[in-house]
């Protein structure tokens, strides 16, 4: 689809929406959301069409602790269903938010969220090598319990133990075109929560979940070429892409071109954090007709889209 300028896609990290500690309430998840929406506020009161994704790294994490303290009690659910179940109140918790900022901003702009299901594929290398880190940081011990479950646990960028599970690329989105229409009316639309809940087509019963997570980049990359986005805006807890991370050599990129982009995924220059699948979803954009993308730190959104601050990545 032929982007349109004024239509963006701003991605949040799951750790946006809740500050990364320990026994985080419901409470401190809301108010960090409300101090992570002020530049989607401003974005809204510029005309922006605005499509909003978000991940839930931390959030499933602590769903799928809940399950096994409850699982004497109750039957356990898949991780796919818990994908599902954490879009639906961060979708909330961010709908809530936007709606109030906005009426004391004497904004008037619709605001929806959209369970979004995100196509991928069964049989996906991906599947067979868990690389999402999801939930909080773990014990020796309880990583020891965690495996002997069969769960895969491993050091994250920061070194610390978390659960890792299978992300395999997203493909499409199933409600893409409501989506598209949505946007296209001025209605902020909160769409692929968690990277979307993972779905497969099945040769004979249509869709069907699977127990996966998508990377919320990857997946805001796909429905931003699906509504015909010009614009993808990343924004994470770190001020940009950063040439030989985590080295004394650290230096901040400005701009890449799209050639430049591709180069430095087959690098390891990105470390092993979660930047690679940003820089992987700001290429996948490009090449689908998008013009630019802004990888950027939290509160330094607008300053990114003014050329001031973050990465930006376009074709040229």
């Amino acid at each position: 689809m032929v982007a349109t300028r004024k239509t963006i896609v701003v991605a949040l990290g799951g750790n946006a929406l809740g500050p990364p500690v320990e026994n985080v309430t419901v409470y401190d998840q809301f108010r960090h959301t409300r101090e992570s929406l002020k530049g989607v506020i401003e974005l809204a009161k510029k005309g922006y069409r605005i499509a909003i994704v978000h991940g839930n790294g931390p959030q499933v994490g602590d769903e799928l602790l809940r399950n096994e303290l409850a699982a004497d009690i109750l039957p356990e659910l898949p991780l796919g269903v818990l994908v599902a179940s954490t879009a639906g109140w961060i979708g909330y918790m961010i709908q809530q938010s936007l709606q109030n900022g906005l009426r004391r901003e004497g904004v008037y702009r619709l605001v929806v969220t959209q369970i979004t299901q995100v196509v991928v594929d069964p049989a996906a290398p991906e599947m067979q090598n868990p690389t999402k880190y999801i939930g909080r940081g773990l014990t020796e011990e309880q990583a020891e319990r965690l495996g002997a479950a069969s769960w895969v646990v491993r050091r994250d960028g920061k070194g610390v133990l978390r659960r890792v599970v299978p992300s395999p690329k997203p493909l499409e989105t199933v409600e893409g075109n409501t989506i598209r229409r949505l946007v296209y009316r001025g209605i902020i639309v909160i769409a692929c929560g968690g990277g979307g809940v993972p779905v497969y087509w099945h040769p004979t019963l249509g869709l069907e979940g699977v127990d996966v997570v998508v990377d919320k980049d990857l997946a805001g990359a796909v429905l931003g070429c699906e509504i015909g986005a010009s614009t993808l805006l990343v924004l994470t807890d770190v001020d940009g892409v950063y040439q030989d991370f985590g080295t004394e050599r650290a230096k901040r990129i400005e701009h890449l071109s799209l050639k430049g982009a591709e180069a430095l995924l087959g690098t390891d220059q990105l470390g092993s954090g979660s930047m690679g699948p940003k820089v992987e979803a700001a290429v996948r954009f490009l090449e689908g007709g998008g013009r630019r993308v802004l990888i950027a730190r939290l509160d330094q959104g607008l300053a990114a889209l003014r050329g001031e601050a973050g990465t930006e990545i376009t074709t040229k």
